[in-house]
């Protein structure tokens, strides 16, 4: 039995510099706020604001994609969106390939994306960063791609379990 495991967090640099940069504006416009000499803000609401400014960024930090392949079929979890693990069992699979995508013009970029907004002919998108996923056709005519890192290991474990699907 081979089982495929992969868990991808938000930790490209581009979006670390992006994110710090974006909070420069409102830290410096709190602080200039609370340092001026007729400041209305008290100290409590100065560090509760600050506080929530970092709290909100580091959200994203907190998102986490697990997926895991085996004998019963495909399995992903969308932290914090998912609380448990989606289940795609390999009778429910037409087709399952790994394929390069554009995350950006296909989907709208990362995260969960498409199904009902977003190019509905492409189906329903669950990613974090890169340009390599797992393209699933279901039977029941539905399209899902899960965002991959480990290609080789992706394209390897599908090619053990390609007889499980009917």
């Amino acid at each position: 039995m081979k089982v495929f495991k992969e868990e991808q967090r938000f930790t490209q640099t581009w979006l670390i510099v992006l994110l710090a940069i974006s909070i420069i504006v409102p830290i410096t416009v709190i602080t200039t706020e609370y340092l001026e000499e007729n400041s209305n803000m008290t100290t409590n609401e100065f560090v509760l604001t600050l506080s929530g400014i970092l709290v909100t960024i580091s959200f994203i930090f907190f998102f986490k994609l697990k997926t895991r392949i085996d004998e019963k079929g495909i399995h992903y979890q969308f932290l914090p969106f998912h609380f448990k693990y989606r289940t795609i069992t390999w009778p429910e699979i037409k087709t399952a390939v790994v394929r390069k995508y554009d995350p950006i013009g296909e989907y709208g970029g990362w995260g969960i994306k498409g199904g009902s907004l977003w190019n509905k002919e492409k189906g329903k998108c669950v990613n974090i960063s890169g340009d390599i996923g797992i393209q699933l056709q279901l039977k029941n005519g539905k399209k899902l791609l899960i965002g991959t890192q480990m290609k080789e290991a992706a394209v390897n474990v599908l090619k053990t379990y390609q007889n499980k699907i009917v």
